[in-house]
């Protein structure tokens, strides 16, 4: 009751201040009472005009609806920190009232004491009131400003703070009794003043066109477009921070939009702002790029010196800047651990000076609040420039995979190179937050001897030695981690590069049932990586031990030597000395770190050093003739070319060739002979090593393995040109992808899949050409352009696009079709390397061998022709003349039959693409991820022993320090608790209890991530081998290389630090909360609402950066993808000229990788800095706790030691929300691996219940019955219920125009794809019953893209090593490779490089021939398997075939109508629907067949080859066109 009857007292006290003044004289006037009563008068008349406001509005919004208004309108800059600081000036008001209350309850009270705890009380609920009325007020009401009354009461607070504070000033001068706490309130209560003023009065208010009115629910568009928004934040408006003020900055307010739109919808990329100025890669790259040439200049190459010095001109303004803010840390972190003794001795009672006490807590608290500032600034500064260097490399690395020779490609495969910008890059970009460490550590060890010199004297010498033994210990530690790194990063690329590979070439592995096969070498390759991250991680956790233990060795050997020295030991000085080596665990923890990274650092400059050193492509090799200057498009003299510039033999030997403008130059010969090599050598891409090369124009390529980007249609064939719609429809008309177009569900805007794999080979080939075509080049290059399509399409190509469409421009193709050659102005037969003949047709026809073989051959292939057709000369003039009048007819059938597909699609329902966005979990990170993590090694065994010996560790810790601080006496004249030798043993006891426990939860830990980061990369690769067909169709292989890459590494290295970091900070966090509170339970009353306080930061900041994080991985997969594919494409890139362009989206795509990436650096910051301080605050409350109670009523030792944990509590506290957020957002690369554990699977490769017998299939009879198929499930139907049986042991052929759905049967045959509907039998065994394996190992196919891995001759035959040499020998002869194989010197261990880029196309199509050879299946499927061959290999191939699979049954799809003629039976496929299917001698007897029309049309196409006829024709038609 005593209290209430003080309060009573007080109020009457409080009131007749008035009434006392007029009586009192005006030295009242500075009486504290009175001006504390002045000031609680004013906060109680706030307090009743803010309840009289609020019933007001009460009874106004009775009477009338409020105005709906979003919250978005009502908000405007500043209200934020407005609102914060109303709060925290509440909260402020309130630890004062606790505080002076706890003190004064004990000391009794006066009329003075009542007043001041009054005017607490009325500024804690005044402010607090103001909070919640401006909350209410700005979001019911419309209003762009402040009320006017609010910045009216804003205006006389300051000056009534200011006022208070002056009387404050003149009662320090006349040396009058008053509180030190009237001084540090009136101070907080001037600067809030200022600021509500400025913020009230001078900042203009934004309203409407403030950054957060944008509307929060735009409609998104698409991450993978990398398009966006024209009404999102991101899209158009430019990063606050760029133009932020000062304030902004150094709060990291900027900040604060982005965070609340994130805490109120799932962020997307349009929500994110742009970046300006260099964080922009394209400002940032020219910079870096010039630097580097002009240091590289014309020397050997890039050097790794020249790198890091591009790299520091980029960044040296954040270079320095973050020098001096870690310098300025660094001083900083010093203060506390200075004056801790002094602290101590005033605790004691020694006081030097009157106030001291409150001197002391401002400097902790300036010192702090320096460090706090210092350290975040600094830390995202070093984030900025980090990013800023990556970006560059990035971006350079781009530029060098765009200009790099063949020659140093095959030495460096797609998958490294994508490792050079995923890994390295990002690894020398991460060095940026260890680039001052270096030299901080000697500014720290030094600082910290000083320290200790003043405190133990000689003593620290011995400390000096103790922490450089420990540092030197370091030395071969480092060295082997660097060993053990650069060895992890080899064996990374060697599994990237294999990855690669075997993505890209997936379908030819189910196709084969050798996936599980290829499965085990990742496997194996994965097992030699991980004994590297073994040994690595190991190293890793004996370097932890070591420097855990450092700070203890050394504070034993100090104290050892002062025992020794006779230096007596007094708590304040250990104390001291403690804090020191606390804060000098940072750089000696760090140090290994430092060490390791700059080994790593050193690794991935040196390897991207010698990639940029690599030799480029030579821009002399072609000498490009002024447009217009000559008649010469193409003129070679004495050339000599040679991929392998080294070797004795020329490529290419002897050339000369002139051809001039405006003619058409066939190139044509055996397989192997240098066809391609020649057109390659035109574009520069060959190594002159001797002759002459001129180029008169421009010129468009087309290449013989179609190269698509995924993406539309329609920018395919643009390829960055403008949309001319006559050009473009004229182009679609010659390349016959109207009719295409109309098919597919979007029209020229579907999405191609990743390299085309939603088109059939003649779609690629044709939207290749039709991309060359409409650059409107002068010179056009054709290699192979008919080999993938049809016969009637390949004559309307010939016709339109190399004769008709081009015109009067320069045309070369090769071809293997001898009937496209008498067109040809000029022909060039090549054998060998050398042009053995040239000329036009009938000149060279008797003039040499090398062209009579081949045409030769095409004769006798004809001749199958003559023998099923035996019409007279006049039925086939007639049907040559109903070639193009019955293309009506056809075209209205396919119309109509166009519309049955209309309906098929409707029933199907809404048509989707085939490549989706990107699936991205959105939300909070499920805790099943956590725990799938924890538990995925041994079951989650090793965690509570890991946290058990991290908890025994921070107990020693704290006990030892304890111990020191409770033994030692408090100043010279107190006797000791213990004698010295017990102090020191029971200290070293504690120490070595310390470091076993650290070393047993490194190695535990250790133990724990190589098991984890085994298993997942397991599961991954299993579901991902497993997974169907139509997964590799939808994802494009960038996702699945981002997920083997960048989050492996993740999930190898940094994951698992980072939890292990918050699971150890949060034990230490709660042993300094337990000391503290041990000292003072009152700390718990600041503890709790800034602890909820933070909880609460971190609850609002945690879904942006969530979000930006996913945002982070889902922006990655463009730009590997995008990358991987230039590395595919780069010699069509460069035949067009369009470097610069791809150089552009790459960094507009890496600008919208790093735009998360820099915005989730500042979100982290802001969080920290509000978290600092908070802490900070804590600390100072502690500490004015603590100089608040009277002397003796706490042990000065004890009290010592809560203020050195104390000085730890805001890094620790803002270390474990930094951890969690982090955690947080690299749990997300788990996320996204399991996310790969768990796609559909394929059906079993084996069902042990159904599996066929060993023989099977033994007569090779395939009943199809009602099939229908669909690619996805959104996807229209491809084959529309087919019926028919191929009979056992014959061949049947498959015709039909490209895109009918000739391919996709034989894939539901191989169950690639499986049925919507319907079924296969073989022998009577439904295909769907068995399993996948014992299907695809009984049948063999020969695909239509040939293809060979990297490896050995031997291993792309036999790559399940089941067959001998002899066996392989025999193969490689029949498929007419033998001989080849012979010449080369390691014979069947030949090289094969990455894609079989070093055998031809023919070549490569002949090892696909020996693979079935070697097999020898029942069932064989030819998919255009001669497609790339010239016509006498392919007749060679068919002879082959009909000797040794006389008796099996053969399913050949052919563009060649003589490949098919000799079949038993023909299936002609139109539109996924079977229009005739008969032997080829009955469809050839009905002339109205679609059959016989196109064995005529190719019957007279290829007479008119020697017809002189069609000769003069070809000429007058040429000379037409350049008329």
């Amino acid at each position: 009751m005593e209290i209430f009857g003080a309060l009573n007292k007080g109020t009457s006290v409080f009131f007749s201040n008035s009434y006392s003044l007029m009586y009192s004289g005006s030295d009242f006037l500075l009486r504290p009472i009175f001006v504390r009563g002045f000031s609680g008068s004013l906060h109680l008349v706030l307090l009743f005009g803010l309840l009289i406001s609020w019933v007001r509005n009460k009874i106004k919004m009775g009477r009338h609806e409020p105005p709906k208004r979003s919250v978005a309108n009502a908000r405007f800059l500043n209200y934020k920190q407005a609102l914060f600081f109303c709060l925290g000036l509440s909260l402020f008001n309130l630890v004062l009232f606790l505080l002076n209350y706890f003190y004064w309850y004990r000391n009794g009270w006066t009329d003075e004491k009542i007043v001041i705890l009054l005017d607490l009380a009325f500024r804690t609920f005044a402010w607090l009131a103001l909070s919640v009325n401006l909350h209410a007020q700005l979001y019911n009401s419309g209003q762009p400003k402040f009320p006017f009354l609010l910045r009216v009461w804003w205006g006389f607070y300051l000056s009534v703070s200011c006022y208070c504070l002056v009387i404050d000033y003149v009662n320090y001068k006349n040396k009058q009794y008053f509180p030190t706490q009237f001084m540090v309130s009136d101070i907080v209560s001037a600067l809030m003043g200022l600021f509500f003023c400025s913020v009230g009065f001078l900042v203009k208010n934004e309203g409407e066109d403030s950054l957060l009115q944008e509307p929060l629910l735009n409609g998104r568009t698409n991450v993978i477009d990398g398009t966006e928004s024209n009404k999102s934040i991101g899209g158009e408006t430019v990063t606050p921070y760029s133009n932020a003020n000062i304030f902004s900055i150094l709060s990291f307010s900027w900040m604060g939009p982005l965070i609340a739109v994130g805490s109120k919808k799932t962020l997307d990329l349009e929500d994110v702002p742009q970046l300006a100025g260099l964080d922009s890669v394209k400002k940032a790259f020219p910079i870096f790029r010039n630097k580097l040439e002009s240091d590289s200049g014309s020397s050997s190459g890039v050097t790794s010196l020249a790198l890091v010095k591009a790299l520091i001109f980029l960044t040296w303004r954040e270079v320095l800047l973050t020098a001096f803010l870690a310098l300025l840390h660094t001083l900083a972190s010093y203060v506390g651990p200075y004056l801790i003794d002094t602290f101590v001795q005033y605790l004691n009672g020694r006081r030097e000076f009157k106030n001291e006490g409150y001197l002391l807590v401002s400097a902790f608290f300036m010192g702090k609040i320096v460090e706090c500032l210092a350290q975040r600034h600094w830390f995202f500064r070093l984030q900025q420039a980090g990013l800023r260097a990556r970006a560059a490399l990035v971006a350079m690395i781009y530029t060098k995979g765009l200009t790099l020779s063949s020659q140093s490609k095959q030495g460096n495969s797609s998958g490294e190179i994508i490792n050079f910008m995923s890994v390295d890059a990002e690894r020398i970009g991460d060095f940026s937050w260890y680039m001052h460490d270096a030299w901080i550590v000697f500014l720290q060890v030094a600082l910290a001897l000083l320290i200790l010199y003043k405190n133990l004297g000689f003593a620290s010498i011995a400390t000096f030695v103790a922490t450089v033994i420990m540092m030197l210990a370091n030395v071969p530690l480092g060295s082997l981690q660097e060993k053990f790194q650069e060895k992890l990063m080899k064996s990374k690329d060697k599994r990237m590069k294999a990855t690669s590979e075997i993505l890209r070439n997936m379908r030819i592995l189910k196709l084969q049932g050798w996936e599980m096969k290829f499965l085990s070498r990742i496997v194996e390759l994965r097992n030699t990586e991980a004994g590297w991250l073994r040994r690595y991680l190991y190293t890793s956790a004996t370097t932890t031990f070591v420097f855990w233990g450092t700070p203890t060795f050394v504070a034993v050997v100090t104290f050892g030597t002062c025992v020794l020295m006779g230096i007596p030991l007094e708590s304040g000085k250990i104390l001291s000395a403690l804090a020191t080596f606390r804060i000098l665990q940072g750089p000696i923890y760090n140090l290994p770190d430092t060490i390791s990274m700059i080994a790593q650092t050193k690794v991935s400059l040196d390897r991207i050093a010698s990639f940029l050193s690599l030799d480029d492509l030579h821009p002399d090799a072609v000498e490009k003739l002024p447009r217009g200057s000559s008649d010469t498009a193409i003129n070679i003299t004495d050339g000599n070319f040679s991929w392998d510039v080294s070797s004795p033999n020329p490529t290419l030997k002897d050339i000369n060739i002139n051809v001039p403008h405006g003619i058409k130059v066939a190139v044509c010969g055996t397989v192997g002979s240098g066809k391609s090599t020649l057109l390659s050598c035109i574009l520069g891409e060959v190594p002159k090593v001797s002759g002459s090369l001129k180029l008169g124009g421009t010129k468009a390529y087309v290449a013989q393995s179609p190269w698509i980007q995924s993406g539309k249609i329609e920018e395919n064939i643009l390829f960055g040109k403008d949309m001319d719609r006559e050009r473009y429809e004229q182009v679609l008309e010659a390349c016959s992808l109207k009719k295409d177009l109309e098919i597919l569900p979007f029209g020229d805007q579907t999405v191609i899949g990743e390299r085309g794999i939603n088109l059939s080979g003649g779609q690629k080939q044709r939207i290749q050409i039709a991309r060359a075509l409409y650059q409107d080049a002068d010179i056009y290059l054709f290699d192979d352009p008919f080999s993938a399509v049809d016969a009637h399409t390949g004559t309307h190509l010939f016709k339109e696009c190399l004769l008709g469409l081009p015109g009067s421009k320069t045309v070369i193709y090769v071809t293997h079709q001898v009937e496209f050659l008498p067109a040809a102005d000029l022909i060039l037969v090549m054998k060998d390397g050398r042009i053995t003949q040239a000329g036009k047709y009938s000149d060279i026809l008797n003039s040499g061998s090398d062209f009579m073989e081949l045409v030769g051959a095409h004769q006798k292939a004809l001749s199958a022709l003559d023998s099923v057709e035996d019409g007279s000369v006049s039925e086939k003039s007639t049907i040559s003349e109903e070639g193009m009048g019955s293309a009506k007819k056809v075209v209205q059938k396919e119309g109509a039959r166009d519309g049955q597909n209309d309906k098929a699609d409707d029933s199907v329902g809404p048509k989707g693409q085939l490549v989706q966005e990107e699936e991205r979990e959105k939300g909070r990170v499920g805790f099943s991820i956590y725990w799938k993590y924890i538990t995925t090694a041994y079951g989650g065994a090793f965690v509570p022993f890991i946290l058990l010996a991290q908890v025994l560790f921070q107990t020693f810790q704290i006990g030892s320090n304890y111990w020191m601080a409770w033994a030692t006496p408090v100043s010279k004249d107190v006797a000791p608790a213990v004698a010295v030798s017990t102090l020191i043993v029971v200290y070293v006891a504690l120490a070595i209890g310390s470091s076993f426990c650290i070393f047993a939860r490194a190695l535990l830990l250790a133990t724990a991530v190589y098991k984890t980061a085994t298993l997942l990369f397991n599961k991954m690769h299993l579901s991902l081998f497993r997974a169907p067909m139509s997964f590799f169709d939808a994802t494009p292989s960038g996702r699945v290389l981002n997920r083997a890459s960048t989050d492996q590494s993740a999930v190898d290295l940094t994951l698992p630090n980072l939890v292990a970091a918050f699971a150890f900070s949060m034990i230490q966090l709660l042993g300094i909360i337990a000391v503290m509170s041990q000292v003072a339970w009152q700390v718990f009353i600041v503890f709790i609402p800034v602890i909820a306080t933070c909880v609460w930061l971190q609850q609002y900041y945690i879904p942006s950066a969530r979000e930006l994080s996913r945002l982070i991985g889902v922006c990655k997969a463009p730009v590997i993808q995008h990358f991987a594919e230039t590395i595919s494409g780069s010699i069509t890139i460069r035949s067009f000229d369009q470097e610069l362009r791809f150089q552009e989206t790459n960094m507009k795509l890496q600008d919208g990788y790093y735009r998360p990436a820099f915005h989730i650096a500042g979100a982290v910051e802001w969080l920290c800095f509000r978290l600092d301080m908070l802490s900070s605050i804590t600390f100072a409350f502690s500490l004015v706790f603590l100089i608040s109670v009277p002397v003796g009523a706490i042990t000065p030792s004890v009290a010592g030691l809560a203020v050195t944990y104390g000085l730890t509590l805001n890094r620790l506290q803002a270390w474990v929300i930094w951890n969690l957020c982090n955690v947080e957002n690299k749990i997300i690369s788990v996320e996204r691996i399991l996310q790969y554990t768990c796609i559909p699977s394929e059906h079993p490769l084996v069902i042990e219940a159904n599996r066929p017998e060993h023989h099977w299939p033994s007569h090779g009879e395939v009943d199809i019955c009602d099939l229908q198929v669909r690619y996805a499930p959104q996807m229209p139907l491809v084959l529309q219920g087919l019926t028919c049986t191929f009979p056992g042991g014959k061949k049947t052929g498959i015709v039909g125009r490209t895109g009918s759905g000739k391919t996709t049967l034989i894939h539901s045959l191989f169950r690639l794809i499986e049925p919507a509907a319907g079924q296969i039998l073989i022998d009577g065994i439904n295909i769907s019953s068995i399993g996948l394996h014992d299907l695809r190992s009984r049948l063999s196919i020969i695909p239509q893209d040939p293809t060979m891995f990297e490896g050995t001759v031997r291993s792309n035959l036999d790559p399940l090593e089941e067959y001998t040499d002899e066996q392989i020998w025999e193969a490689l002869d029949k498929c007419q490779l033998g001989d080849e194989v012979r010449k080369k010197e390691d014979k069947l261990d030949s090289a094969v490089t990455e894609n079989g880029e070093n055998w031809s196309m023919g070549q490569r199509q002949l090892v696909c021939l020996g693979r079935v050879l070697l097999k020898k299946s029942k069932v064989l499927v030819l998919d255009e398997a001669t497609a790339s061959v010239d016509t006498a290999t392919d007749n060679l191939i068919q002879l082959t075939l009909r000797q040794h699979f006389s008796d099996c049954t053969v399913i050949t799809i052919a563009h060649r109508i003589t490949s098919v003629l000799d079949s038993d039976m023909v299936l002609l496929l139109d539109h996924g629907l079977i229009e005739e299917y008969d032997s080829p001698t009955k469809l050839l007897e009905n002339k109205s067949s679609s059959f016989a029309k196109l064995v005529a049309e190719y019957s007279v196409r290829s007479n008119s080859s020697f017809d002189n006829l069609a000769n003069i024709e070809s000429q007058t038609f040429i000379r037409h066109h350049f008329a």
